[in-house]
């Protein structure tokens, strides 16, 4: 059974979505600057990590509770 995380949407271009497909963590981030993009996880440290580094918390300087939500939307998973 596939279970399917929502990170973020803001139109059917700007999202984020995980899907937990057995042991894997499959992310697909779809943008209409870079179009769609897939990464593939073996453990949801590895997905954090990636995480950490794709969304830096200097580049959410003065708009911190966003970036709480958005890691709090990874952990979730």
């Amino acid at each position: 059974m596939i279970k399917k995380h929502e990170i973020y949407k803001t139109d059917k271009w700007n999202m984020m979505t995980v899907e937990v497909q057995g042991k894997y963590l499959v992310l697909r981030e779809i943008s209409e600057e870079w179009g769609e993009e897939c990464h593939t996880f073996l453990s949801r440290p590895a997905l954090m990590h990636w995480a950490e580094r794709r969304f830096p918390k200097d580049d959410f300087e003065n708009r911190e509770e966003e970036w709480r939500a958005l890691m709090a939307a990874f952990k979730g998973v």
